[in-house]
């Protein structure tokens, strides 16, 4: 039987839990609508910038003073200054806001603030798309979905696995909780409070082989992060740019290489094991020995014993990098973002199925 798995953390996270979870029939749809939605509720401050743009398009010059970056780049920094003073409402708000100003001590003194962004109403628009019944033990059974965090106070993994609990709101808000962007921890319950986990790693891979080792797998690692450029940094915005990308890239390689070495150690037990069982006399050997041995090996076989089979890489396009992009909620960069993204899970999925 098969069964598709769904894992991420941060702005992945929220991904794969949209599709794990969606009330939509058609998942790709249900987050093609909530991120338009998020796109819809960007405050636009580029009214002004259409002069600009149409010089850039009808005189060729434009071209030769590298414009069309600087535009690009311009367009994404307003964006990004209209998120970080004016919020999404349907994502998140700064605290500065009158609306969310309160009489109490810590509302008024930024002093004694630990985050800048209240996400609560991120909260609120998944509601819209994720039935949260469909992220349980009980929910969907050739769905499952894992997401990470981070424990704040002691700085360990955390793992929510939709097989084993049931994942709400608050296990989304905590593994897109990234301090760095000023967003708030979660306390997901008791004493236990938690960040962001792509602060530990953001391609969690490791996890999902921890949690799901049964089954044999492919998997479709999407890399908003390009580990690979094709020239140096130029300036400290470009240094900026390369190094965030660095910190965020996928770091799997070794998780690879280790559940590839494991699997051809567990195949070398299984020969020694087969040539025992064929040419030993059972009876020299002490049956309680002998159970527990091959108590140990089914129990190997059944924790580590899945396969890589293979991985298909879709990494995301940067014709024009920039420091700006994380914060760019523009409408029209998301519909360029999902146009990119669709366009290169087809053609993976394309090789995938006629190869």
């Amino acid at each position: 039987m098969w069964c598709l798995q769904n894992a991420g953390t941060s702005i992945g996270g929220i991904n794969a839990a949209i599709i794990a979870g969606s009330k939509g029939e058609t998942p790709e749809k249900t987050l093609e609508e909530f991120w338009l939605e998020i796109g819809e509720n960007s405050i636009n401050l580029g009214n002004y910038f259409s002069t600009f743009q149409s010089f850039m398009n009808h005189y060729p010059i434009s071209q030769f003073l590298n414009l069309r970056e600087n535009c690009s780049n311009l367009k994404s920094l307003l964006s990004f200054y209209s998120s970080s003073f004016y919020g999404n409402n349907a994502m998140f708000l700064p605290r500065w806001r009158s609306d969310l100003i309160n009489d109490s001590l810590e509302s008024i003194n930024p002093t004694k603030w630990t985050y800048m962004y209240d996400n609560s109403p991120l909260e609120k628009t998944l509601e819209k798309y994720i039935d949260y019944n469909k992220l349980s033990p009980s929910g969907k059974p050739n769905g499952r979905l894992i997401i990470t965090a981070v424990n704040v106070l002691t700085a360990e993994p955390l793992t929510f696995d939709s097989y084993k609990q049931k994942i709400t709101s608050k296990h989304i808000l905590a593994t897109s909780g990234y301090p760095f962007y000023f967003l708030p921890w979660t306390e997901i319950e008791k004493g236990v409070y938690a960040w962001d986990g792509g602060l530990l790693s953001n391609t969690p891979l490791r996890e999902v082989i921890d949690a799901s080792p049964v089954k044999d797998k492919q998997v479709f690692l999407v890399e908003n992060y390009p580990k690979n450029i094709e020239k140096l940094p130029e300036n400290i915005p470009d240094v900026l740019h390369r190094a965030r990308d660095i910190v965020f890239s996928d770091k799997t390689v070794h998780n690879i290489k280790m559940a590839k070495v494991i699997t051809r150690y567990l195949e070398f037990i299984h020969e020694l094991y087969d040539i025992i069982d064929k040419n030993v006399d059972k009876e020299k050997i002490d049956k309680e020995k002998l159970r527990r041995i091959n108590s140990k090996y089914s129990k190997f076989c059944c924790q580590h014993g899945a396969e890589i089979k293979k991985i298909f890489y879709i990494t995301r396009n940067e014709d024009y990098p920039h420091v700006y992009e994380n914060a760019d909620f523009s409408l029209e960069t998301i519909k360029e973002s999902i146009r990119d993204g669709e366009t290169k899970t087809n053609e993976i999925l394309h090789k995938v199925r006629y190869k």
